[in-house]
């Protein structure tokens, strides 16, 4: 059984440290990339506060298609370009969005949402994946949050 669980208070660097250690324990070695997904969505809402989504869009034929997720039931395709998971698929770059609602072609799968964070997995150069966090709270994230995830998605690279 694992019980990973971050350390209340600790400063969000050292946290990111432990969550991205304890994805890099659950995917070491495990060749499913759906399972390794499915892991690493829920340990992302078991270490990150305040949010309502967190989860995978894998790369499919051209487009991106819905991974393993936490939260409501989301949008199964996203083509690349559109939207804030379209935008990271596209330019392979972070998308840091502190107002869903100001950013052109927003896709609401989630009311609730008013803020989110994607990165890119990247292998080889390519897209081959993004990590999607959604919150309920306006400027939920920042650049240490996007800097933790970046950690993340890289170490997963050659794991999902």
């Amino acid at each position: 059984m694992y019980d990973f669980k971050p350390v209340d208070g600790q400063p969000k660097a050292d946290l990111y440290n432990d969550l991205v250690a304890a994805a890099r324990a659950l995917t070491e070695g495990e060749g499913d990339g759906v399972a390794n997904m499915a892991n690493v969505a829920a340990l992302l809402a078991e270490f990150l506060p305040d949010l309502n989504w967190a989860g995978f869009y894998r790369m499919v034929g051209g487009e991106l298609v819905l991974g393993p997720f936490i939260g409501k039931p989301a949008c199964i395709r996203i083509a690349v370009g559109k939207g804030v998971c379209g935008a990271a698929a596209a330019s392979g770059q972070t998308q840091l969005v502190p107002d869903v609602h100001a950013f052109p072609g927003h896709i609401a799968c989630d009311a609730a949402s008013r803020s989110e964070l994607v990165v890119p997995v990247l292998r080889n150069g390519a897209v081959v994946a993004v990590i999607d966090l959604d919150s309920p709270s306006p400027s939920r994230f920042d650049d240490a949050d996007a800097a933790g995830i970046e950690a993340l998605a890289a170490i997963l690279a050659d794991r999902i």
